[in-house]
């Protein structure tokens, strides 16, 4: 299955820049990969038979909401792209079910970038484009806003 950018360019239109969902998705699935591998530990480290198949036990269920939390992480970034064409805005999510929008660059009014701590750090944000006649459209936790926003607006 190719990139669905690829199914959709006209001619002349080429891709000057793209982007996918940032990887803080897998964060939750980090946090408790972590907690079953604690657990694993714990579950070796004690004498006593009964705390050390509580703590397998939990650890075995911490690591069955991980490894959910890991696929649907996966499958989020898998499913979602996000281009800037010398024509148009594209974003599509979805892999049965799609939604995507478009937007002509000549339409865009503004693009507003918002960032929290975290995201700074970490180089994610959300980015709204305000067109003209077209509407508003946000686009949540994509990885290097500012270089999408700069590809959008430096013509």
């Amino acid at each position: 299955m190719g990139r669905y950018i690829d199914e959709i360019l006209q001619p002349g239109e080429k891709v000057l820049y793209s982007t996918n969902a940032h990887w803080m998705f897998y964060l939750p699935a980090i946090a408790a990969w972590i907690v079953a591998l604690i657990l694993l530990i714990l579950s070796r480290a004690t004498t006593t038979e009964g705390v050390a198949l509580l703590c397998l036990s939990a650890a075995a269920v911490v690591a069955i909401a991980a490894l959910y939390w890991s696929v649907k992480a996966w499958f989020h970034r898998w499913t979602t792209e996000t281009d800037v064409t010398n024509l148009r805005v594209i974003h599509k999510t979805g892999f049965i079910t799609r939604k995507t929008f478009e937007m002509s660059l000549d339409k865009v009014e503004s693009v507003d970038v918002n960032q929290s701590i975290l995201g700074r750090i970490l180089n994610y944000g959300d980015v709204t484009i305000l067109g003209v006649g077209e509407g508003k459209q946000t686009i949540s936790s994509i990885a290097s806003p500012l270089a999408f926003r700069n590809s959008i607006t430096a013509r």
